[in-house]
Parts: C-alpha cells; structure tokens; sequence
C-alpha cells in the first residue's frame, strides 16, 4: 500500500468513512438481532422467531423489536403522509432508542432517498433540503444513487451533484451511484470515480463504489443477481488485489461486509473472530490491516449493545498490528454512530481488554489512562 493513500484513506476511515463504513444491507435469512441485553431483542445465536410470528405490540403501536421490514414500512408510509423529514426524525429516534436497528438503518434511508427523487420529480436540491445526515447519511447516499440512475449523462452529472461544497459523504454518495450506473461492474464504476479531480474525492467516491459491491441495496435485485459470489468464493478478498493502488484500502474494507453476510452472523457469532483469520489471505496483496479495520467497524456496527464483546473478538486477531486495526475501526463506527465529543471516550471506558483498550484510546486521540 502506497503511504499517501495508506494516510489519506486512514482520515477518511475514522472520519467520513465510518460512514460506511460502512451501513449496510444485512442479506442474513433471519431479521438482524440485538446484542445481549438490548430492551426485547434476542442475543446473536438465539433462534429468530418463526416467520410470521407477531411481535407484541408497544403502548405507541410499535413493534417490541423491529425487523428491517417493519421499520421500512413505517418510514416509507410517513414520508407518503407527510415528508422525507418526518420519516428521517422518527428513523433517527427509533435508533437512537433501539442500537440494533443500526444494522439495517442505513438501506432503509437509501429508499427514502429514492423515493424522494421520484417524488420531488428529480428537484436534488428540493431533496437533500431535509436534514439528511440519519443513519450514517443513507437518505443522500439513495439520491445520489436515483439521480445518477436516472441521468443521461451520468459521466457528466456526477460531478455537478456534489458542487460547489462537494462535502465527503456526498461523493461517498455518488460511488454507490456509479454502480447503478455500471450495473455493478468495477471497472467501469471506477473509471466514473477516476473522473473526480483530486486523489481525496476518487478515494471518497470509491468508498461508495465498494460498500454497494459488497452490500448492494436489499431491493435491488439485479445488483445482488450480479454480485460476483462465485469469485468472491473461489479467490478470498476478490477483486481488490487486482484494483489499482488508489482504490485497494476501500475495497479491503468493505469486503468483510460480504463475508459477515454470507456466514450468517447474527445466529453465528463466532463469524467476527473468523472474519480476522480471512482477512489473512491478503497478506501477499497487503491489504490485511485494512480488511482487519473493516471487521472491526462492522463488529461494531452490529453490536453496539455490547461494546466489550466487540473488542473481545478483536482481541482474537492473529497479532498486535491485526488487533491495533480491528481496534481503530471500532472506534470508527462507534464515532461515526454517535456523533458527540465524549463518544470515543465512552467506548475505549467500556473495554476490559487492556491491550484493545489501550489501542482504542490511541486511535481516539486520547491519553493513555482511563479519565
């Protein structure tokens, strides 16, 4: 890994990227679980309900745990009731309130995003006018993505959505947009991103381009139909050794999201713990460290209950370096989650690992003994 885009990319991963970082569809056949002790949500490795099973009703009408299904549904028919910006308010409390819906928040804001192009007849100024920073701002990464789609001359328009503030989440955005564009084909997305001036904005722009490879929208059925799952099996961490240097950290970040879905892990759990031992097949392409943060910000995206239990399975890495980074990207998501200044503080307190304690309060700027 070349060190300027090893730097560039680290400010964006425990800044921007966490975004990210993440949020994403979670393809796991079961509704996506809370961790142990979350207020009516089962542990990862308890049996889901059967389907169809009701869930029993809270005194608002709600849900006593949601599923991905019944939180969509509920947003979606807010926004057709009154805007995008009341649904956006109710999706930022109820996850404010539930951390287990964290895991599918983010595709669910996506739809909004969608549905707001379509409603607003393409006004994109109309449609980021609403707060739209909720679930690691998935309801501008959804516009983006719709405007993008429904262009003529999408090669031309990428680069005037963003304009003039172009902000890092908003080009975030437009990589996942790149690959409807290029009905997910890498090399073509890339060469959509690769139009960006600046090698900060082509990483931006590939951070999105590789979160919807890995994590392609649940209603999308041509992208997760064209989802290369066979290669991605056969060769562990494909296709990012082959991506030129510039786009490699991202990929290797984001890959762990396919890995995590495919072996199921909100009923097996031990998954985190192997996902740090497949990550070791990047040692020849260099991208072990990145693939490790990529576990970790996605342990701890779904399972902010329990932050110890997160850096538990990081303290299973194979070595220091390998735990240092599942380390920075709990951090990441956790400071990209919760937004206020004592957050990183809050989750470096949390963590009974001294070594994983230590490297969480170093990759939050923070002394090296507890306050």
């Amino acid at each position: 890994m070349q060190p300027r885009v090893f730097a560039i990319l680290t400010a964006f991963l425990l800044g921007v990227l966490g975004l990210g970082s993440v949020a994403v569809t979670d393809w796991t056949p079961a509704p996506a679980t809370a961790a142990t002790g979350a207020p009516g949500a089962p542990a990862p490795g308890s049996a889901a309900p059967p389907a169809g099973t009701p869930a029993a009703a809270t005194p608002t009408g709600d849900p006593a745990v949601w599923t991905r299904s019944t939180l969509r549904n509920k947003v979606m028919a807010e926004m057709e009731q009154s805007d995008p910006g009341v649904a956006l308010a109710d999706l930022d409390k109820i996850t404010k309130e539930k951390p287990y819906t964290v895991r599918f928040c983010h595709p669910i804001a996506h739809e909004l995003g969608h549905a707001a192009v379509k409603r607003y007849n393409e006004d994109f100024q109309k449609v980021i006018s609403f707060p739209h920073e909720t679930c690691a701002a998935g309801y501008l990464h959804g516009a983006v993505e719709e405007m993008l789609n429904a262009s003529k001359q999408p090669e031309v328009d990428l680069l005037k959505l963003c304009a003039p503030a172009n902000k890092g989440a908003c080009i975030h955005g437009v990589g996942h947009g790149t690959m409807f564009v290029a009905k997910q084909d890498v090399a073509a997305a890339r060469a959509l991103c690769n139009k960006f001036p600046g090698d900060t904005n082509k990483i931006r722009c590939s951070e999105g381009l590789f979160m919807q490879l890995f994590g392609p929208d649940e209603e999308d059925e041509k992208a997760k139909a064209n989802l290369p799952a066979d290669k991605i099996a056969a060769d562990p961490l494909y296709p990012c050794p082959e991506q030129p240097a510039l786009f490699q950290s991202a990929c290797f970040f984001y890959a762990p999201t396919f890995y995590l879905s495919s072996h199921d892990y909100a009923n097996h759990p031990e998954a985190f713990a192997d996902a740090l031992k497949w990550c070791l097949n990047g040692k020849a392409g260099g991208g072990v460290t990145d693939c490790s943060r990529g576990v970790g910000s996605r342990t701890m995206k779904y399972n902010l209950d329990r932050e110890d239990w997160a850096a538990q399975q990081c303290a299973t890495a194979a070595d220091a370096s390998q735990r240092k980074a599942c380390a920075e990207g709990l951090v990441s998501y956790y400071t990209v989650n919760y937004t206020d200044g004592g957050a990183a503080g809050r989750l470096c307190a949390k963590i009974t690992n001294k070594e994983i304690q230590g490297y969480c309060r170093s990759a939050a700027g923070l002394s090296s003994t507890l306050d």
